[in-house]
């Protein structure tokens, strides 16, 4: 028989690790991919994020709450990635 757990881990944690993944992952992009090849690379990358939310959501071992701890995960790789596409996007217009 196994004990109940009384606190549950945190799972802030893992949230905000995919943030910092796609923070990453987009400057990445933006450093080594050709600027006609920023947003298609983008795209893989918020494919990946979403990939790293389910895997570390899923190492985590809880069921309680597993869907809104992936879409918030996914949802704010997203939009940190949409910032750092922004800035990019902002940088070739602006003539240097």
């Amino acid at each position: 028989m196994t004990l109940p757990e009384l606190v549950p881990r945190r799972t802030i944690g893992g949230i905000v690790a995919v943030w910092i993944a796609a923070g990453i992952i987009g400057i990445a992009v933006g450093v080594f991919a050709d600027s006609a090849w920023r947003a298609p690379w983008l795209v893989v990358g918020m494919g990946g994020c979403v990939i790293l939310a389910f895997a570390i959501q899923l190492a985590y071992g809880r069921s309680q709450g597993f869907t809104e701890r992936v879409a918030t995960s996914a949802l704010g790789a997203l939009f940190v990635l949409g910032v750092i596409s922004l800035g990019f996007g902002l940088a070739t217009i602006v003539p240097s």
